[in-house]
Order: C-alpha cells, then sequence, then structure tokens
C-alpha cells in the first residue's frame, strides 16, 4: 500500500467498494447488469465457450516462457484476448473503470496508469466469466445425480446418456403394440444409439450450456456478494494496482472452470479403455 494511504483512507475505500458491489452485483445489481445480455451476446456466449480451452492454453503458455527465459513472449502471449469482447463484459469492465476513477478522485485510489486499470478491469470480467462457467458445471452435474444417479462433471459425460433416454422414449411412444409393451420390449432389448445421435445432442447441451452460462451471474453475483467474493476479489484488484503491478495473468476461477472438462474426458477415457 502507499505510504499515503492512511488506515481512515483504507477503510473508506473498503466501504466504497462494499457499497459498489451491493449496488452492482446484488439482485437488483445483477439483473439490470444482465440486460446486456439480450442481444449479440447470445451468439458470442457458444463461440467464448469454446474458446475457453484455447484461453487457459495461452495462459499456462505465457507462464512457462518468462520461466525458460523467454520473457517478452510470455509478456506478449498473456496480454492475448482470447475472447470475444461482450456487451455485458464491457459494463463490467466500464463500471469498474469508473470505480478507480471515483476512489482516484476522493485521493484513496491506486492512481495507477489507464493502461494497466483497463487490463486489470478487463482481466476481472473474463474472472467473473469463469464463474459462471463454474455455477454451469455445478448445474451440468447436480442434473447427471438426479437424472441418471451418475457423476456427469462436463456435457461430454451427459450428452450420452441423455440421447440413451431420448431415445429410448422415443422407441417406446412409436412401438406399435403401445407404450406398455413397448417399455417391456426395450429393457429386454435396449435401443441402440448412432454415434450422430450422441454427437448432436451434445451440441444441443453445448449450446443450451453457453446460453445458460451467460446468465448463470443471476444466481452467482448474489451469492458471491454475501460470501464476501467479489468484495476480496476488487480489494485485491486494488491492492495490485497500488503496487503498479500486473495481474497473476491466470486466476484460479479459469483452473476450476476447465476442471469440469478435464475429469469429463478423463472419465470418457477410462471407460473406453474399460
Amino acid at each position: 500500500m502507499p505510504a499515503t494511504l492512511t488506515d481512515d483512507a483504507l477503510a473508506r475505500r473498503r466501504a466504497a467498494v462494499s457499497r459498489f458491489v451491493r449496488d452492482r452485483y446484488g439482485p437488483r445489481g445483477t439483473l439490470r447488469l444482465h440486460r446486456a445480455a439480450l442481444g449479440w451476446d447470445l451468439l458470442r456466449a457458444p463461440v467464448n465457450v469454446m474458446l475457453s480451452p484455447v484461453f487457459l492454453l495461452t495462459r499456462l503458455v505465457g507462464w512457462a516462457l518468462p520461466r525458460l527465459g523467454l520473457r517478452r513472449a510470455g509478456a506478449w502471449l498473456s496480454a492475448r484476448r482470447v475472447f470475444l469482447p461482450s456487451d455485458m463484459g464491457r459494463v463490467i469492465q466500464t463500471d469498474l473503470e469508473a470505480l478507480v476513477a471515483d476512489l482516484d478522485a476522493q485521493g484513496i485510489g491506486p492512481t495507477a496508469p489507464l493502461a494497466l486499470t483497463r487490463q486489470a478491469a478487463a482481466a476481472m470480467a473474463e474472472t467473473r466469466n469463469a464463474v459462471s462457467e463454474i455455477t454451469t458445471s455445478v448445474i451440468v452435474l447436480v442434473s447427471g445425480w438426479l437424472l441418471f444417479n451418475r457423476a456427469t462433471p462436463g456435457v461430454i459425460s451427459l450428452a450420452g446418456p441423455l440421447a440413451e433416454m431420448r431415445a429410448h422414449s422415443t422407441a417406446v411412444s412409436d412401438f406399435l403394440l403401445g407404450d406398455w409393451l413397448g417399455r417391456a420390449w426395450y429393457w429386454a432389448f435396449p435401443v441402440e444409439l448412432s454415434p450422430w445421435e450422441v454427437i448432436l445432442t451434445g451440441v444441443a447441451l453445448a449450446v443450451i450450456g453457453s446460453l445458460v452460462t451467460t446468465f448463470a451471474g443471476l444466481v452467482a453475483d448474489p451469492v458471491q456478494v454475501v460470501t464476501g467474493t467479489h468484495r476480496r476479489r476488487i480489494l485485491r484488484l486494488l491492492d495490485r494496482l497500488d503496487r503498479a503491478q500486473p495481474g497473476p495473468g491466470l486466476e484460479r476461477e479459469h483452473l476450476l472452470a476447465r476442471a469440469g472438462d478435464l475429469s469429463d474426458a478423463a472419465m470418457m477415457i477410462w471407460r473406453n479403455l474399460r
């Protein structure tokens, strides 16, 4: 912290951040925020979900390159913006930049270079999106337990049983001798699935999941307000700006967001090996 920032100034900063979090990410605030997603963001969302593994890869390589002596290449790669800019992301970034400017005007801000502030605000918008992906993964996992009594950490593991359930239901309803005999017949002789049915189900689930991710903040934001997660994240951002330091490059939320996909792929490989 700068030496000029007294304990009273720090308390005022924390109070301002708390007010900002309640206003922007509380139930009413997050509802206003998500109005920005009712447009082109609905089309950008599936693309950004597909780009998430690319984002993780670039950040991991960007972290590794400086440790191999390639600092400039690592800094260049870490600064790349992988995701398509969304309208909601722009609103989040603008709000954060306005918060920092307001704190600076009160004499309790970090007074960091504008470029560094913009970079930090953009990174926080991406981190918030990663939390939305985590929320979607939890929804998929719970859905798998409720519907099939099995762990489904991602779309891949959910697509197979869902396609099977859909095919079974269709076959039973189309059975010539009625539903009751149809259920008995297909219990004894299960419906055979084509790979294309599973693939198409997976694609449909991926599109639905991306839309759920877009609006998952309606649940995730108020929860993070109550737990203090939003407040702590913004205070850490301000602390880094105080020292004019860039962000960590890869927040733990991005790793958690990809954990479901990685475990999903591992489970699929394990089932195929068995």
